[in-house]
């Protein structure tokens, strides 16, 4: 198991539960007592630890390499039957983000979201999340395509940010960007946005524009990350702990602030230890979210999504 830095008194308790089992599959003692005593100490320790995380810590939980990304949500999800669609019709197919339609209990769905890759050779082939603007142009053509046909659309999101190389602006990376958050304020399809770890920047806001935006507990939305926020105002990447706290990035303030809808709760110790729970959880929420939104008309439902994000911000004239 891999920990991250806090937890370290959980993994020494687990050194410690591994030791017992050891012990008793090498001497035949009864350990049974002890391995009990010592998992209901780890429960307890996580517990603590996961009741305090400061926002850098959430940011650390989002990125564990173990966390499920959006292929494995879209799977386990769908009835079996999903099929991701690729290409923009007009440059290439972008790997970093992908897309199709499956079923969630007989209902179609179209899905879209970044996919950051499970190892370093399919994090590269994936550009690590961070699509292009061919990849936005994908996204924008499933989402016609799904009001085309009158499907509900679920996008997820999980980058540090979109491809910020000069190919990428040279082919117009602002310009797709832009473009898919205009075109999404229109579509008369229910759409629910959920954050299922990163959601950095426009990289996120691309594909982020939802009836009813979700965050995981574990997560961040913000419009930049807190190691970039870190050296442009500190011209170093060493007070990124700091940025995060200013940054306000974690699911509790976003919905403090009225960006976001709803947290949804993970399993005890993210959303890496239980992905079977995890998927059960997010596949309940979607199905109800898209149960209520099919009871809105579509003109009612554009009206709401623009007085949304028109209503966002706290200002004073």
């Amino acid at each position: 198991m891999i920990l991250l830095d806090f937890e370290e008194p959980i993994g020494k308790l687990q050194e410690q539960l591994e030791k017992a089992r050891q012990i008793g599959a090498e001497t035949g003692l009864n350990m049974d007592r002890t391995i009990k005593e010592i998992e209901k100490k780890v429960i307890e320790k996580r517990k603590e630890i996961y009741s305090n995380l400061s926002p850098w810590q959430r940011v650390q939980v989002s990125r564990h390499p173990k966390r499920p990304y959006t292929l494995r949500y879209i799977n386990a999800i769908t009835d079996g039957d999903f099929i991701e669609m690729h290409g923009d019709r007009n440059f290439k197919d972008d790997k970093a983000m992908v897309g199709g339609f499956g079923t969630i209990d007989g209902e179609t769905v179209m899905f879209i979201g970044q996919q950051k890759g499970i190892n370093t050779k399919m994090r590269q082939y994936r550009n690590f999340g961070m699509a292009n603007p061919e990849g936005y142009r994908k996204a924008l053509r499933l989402m016609k395509l799904a009001e085309k046909f009158n499907k509900p659309i679920v996008t997820f999101l999980d980058t540090p940010g979109a491809a910020c190389g000069l190919e990428a602006e040279e082919r117009g990376q602002g310009e797709a960007i832009a473009r898919n958050i205009y075109e999404m304020f229109g579509l008369r399809v229910p759409i629910v946005t959920v954050i299922i770890g990163e959601g950095a920047s426009g990289g996120a806001l691309g594909i982020g524009v939802g009836d009813r935006v979700l965050m995981l507990e574990n997560t961040w939305y913000s419009v930049i990350s807190p190691e970039s926020c870190s050296t442009i105002l500190w011209r170093s990447r060493e007070h990124k702990v700091r940025a995060a706290d200013a940054l306000k990035l974690t699911a509790e303030n976003m919905y403090d602030i009225q960006l976001i809808d709803k947290i949804i709760k993970e399993p005890l110790g993210g959303a890496h230890i239980n992905p079977t729970e995890m998927y059960k959880i997010t596949k309940a929420e979607i199905k109800t979210q898209i149960k209520k939104l099919k009871q809105i008309s579509p003109e009612k439902r554009i009206e709401q999504r623009m007085k949304k994000y028109i209503n966002m911000g706290i200002y004073n004239e």
